[in-house]
């Protein structure tokens, strides 16, 4: 047993636990708002700024790409350098980018904040993790402590999308970016006080060559996801940054087996435990994502919702997801993850099929409302557990590069997602108009919605198939969860 840490009371426990979740907790709802709340503003910010509809997209993919290209590297610069530390850079970084964005006068100034914003949020994201992970030791607390950071991931994109419709429609689309810096200012002042410092022990030696690889492996896989979705599978420019992708990261896995130091050491996502988590959180990353896209559109184009109302549709995943993130954080002691996460998948696929039955004709209330209800308890049911076993039994110097692994897998699920799922559904859509021209006028609402509805399908198959995955991968019992190699629990 290492010696007791200055700050740890008689009972072995952080006094200041529950105040440092509660910082921690806004950060994460920050980064999770940020990947949505822009979705509502572009159309403004074109309008502002000119940007051409072949620019649009960098918008988003400007944030996307930094983030996710660099949250292995920003896992380990917290182990390495002090886990508050990095979070006050992060929170100090992702202010100013965002504050850059707020008053940016041309689109080169706006993509240059988000892509500033990317790198600061994967110096962010991890540690926030990282932090909770080593903060709370007893299994009960630290799946309650997980319960809300959970609830904040699944349910902080629908807030995003109401908190950036009602900042668009009301004030600006500027503020948008704006609103981030009080949070944030706010967070740093709590964290001085209240979160405390921990860091990696051992050898603190970066893999440079694993650090190249891994960042222009990531950003080639990332990219070549994006350039699909745009472009097509078939453009020899997606081709060239998948292939490009493939063998950097190959090279990446052969370095991190012969370095002493690695970047991502190969015990973290070996465990089975642990890389049945990643993989569950690509699944999610990739099956949620078409959920937010697809039914977006459908409200807003086939229904003819305005932005604000689009948003505030989505309000009962949110309520759902956190709702049942309180009961998933009392049973994931009780019962152990598997027995959660298999059924939740399995309900959110069911929510999923239960989403193809819209058409053109059908209401929110009678169609979407009780998939999003579904959808959301299932969600929750996996979201807590997730969390949980991608950090079960890993040492204290791996525990940054851990959460950053949570994080990149569901970044790189949404790529994923974006760009198959879109050609899918354009493909669904095509076929549907071209079968279908009898229909006149109404054939374009029905030919879209049924791309919609053939992307939902292939969503449920891909949950489906996350649950038939973690019911092999994951064997830790409710006992499992009281003893962590490298964690003291008390």
């Amino acid at each position: 047993m290492s010696k007791k840490p200055a700050h740890v009371g008689t009972d072995g426990l952080d006094p200041t636990r529950w105040r440092t979740l509660f910082v921690v907790a806004i950060s994460q709802l920050m980064i999770v708002l940020d990947s949505s709340i822009m979705n509502i503003a572009i159309p403004s910010a074109k309008i502002d700024l000119g940007i051409s509809d072949a620019n649009q997209q960098w918008v988003i993919t400007a944030y996307t790409l930094a983030f996710g290209s660099l949250l292995l590297l920003g896992g380990r610069i917290g182990d390495y350098m002090g886990r508050k530390k990095i979070f006050l850079i992060g929170l100090a970084g992702f202010a100013a980018a965002s504050a850059l964005g707020g008053i940016a006068s041309t689109q080169g100034l706006l993509f240059a904040s988000r892509a500033l914003q990317g790198v600061f949020g994967a110096l962010l994201a991890p540690a926030a993790l990282a932090i909770i992970s080593v903060t709370f030791t007893v299994p009960a607390e630290r799946a309650k402590a997980f319960g809300v950071i959970g609830a904040i991931s699944g349910g902080g994109a629908a807030i995003g999308l109401i908190l950036g419709g009602t900042l668009t429609e009301f004030f600006s689309w500027r503020w948008c970016l704006g609103v981030n810096v009080p949070i944030a200012i706010i967070a740093a002042l709590l964290a001085l006080k209240f979160v405390k410092e921990s860091k990696a022990e051992g050898n603190n030696t970066y893999d440079i060559p694993g650090v190249f690889t891994a960042t222009a492996g990531l950003f080639s896989l990332t990219y070549g996801f994006n350039e699909a979705a745009t472009k097509g599978w078939s453009s020899s420019t997606t081709i060239s940054f998948l292939v490009a992708a493939v063998v950097l990261l190959v090279v990446f896995v052969v370095i991190e087996k012969k370095v002493a130091n690695p970047l991502m050491p190969l015990r973290v996502v070996t465990e089975r435990n642990r890389g049945g988590s990643y993989l569950g959180s690509l699944v999610v990353g990739a099956g949620l994502f078409s959920m937010f896209l697809f039914l977006g559109l459908y409200l807003q184009v086939i229904l003819g919702y305005s932005p604000l109302k689009s948003g505030f549709a989505f309000l009962p995943f949110t309520a759902g997801i956190i709702v049942f993130a309180g009961i998933a954080s009392q049973l994931l002691p009780k019962f152990g993850p598997r027995p959660l996460m298999v059924p939740g998948l399995i309900f959110a696929g069911i929510g999923l099929l239960m989403m193809t039955r819209i058409t053109p004709d059908t209401s929110y209330v009678s169609h979407v409302l009780p998939s999003l209800l579904i959808m959301s308890s299932g969600m929750a049911l996996v979201f807590i557990p997730l969390t949980s076993t991608s950090l079960h039994g890993v040492s204290n110097h791996d525990t940054g590069v851990a959460s950053a692994m949570l994080n990149t897998s569901q970044q790189i699920g949404g790529s994923l997602g974006t760009a198959l799922l879109n050609t899918i559904a354009a493909t669904a859509t095509a076929t549907y108009a071209a079968a279908n021209t009898q229909l006149g006028d109404r054939v374009m609402p029905f030919a879209m919605t049924h791309g919609f509805t053939v992307a939902f399908k292939f969503s449920a198959v891909l949950l489906f198939a996350g649950a038939v995955a973690l019911f092999f991968f994951i064997n830790i019992g409710k006992e499992s969860l009281v003893e962590t190699e490298g964690v003291s629990v008390h």
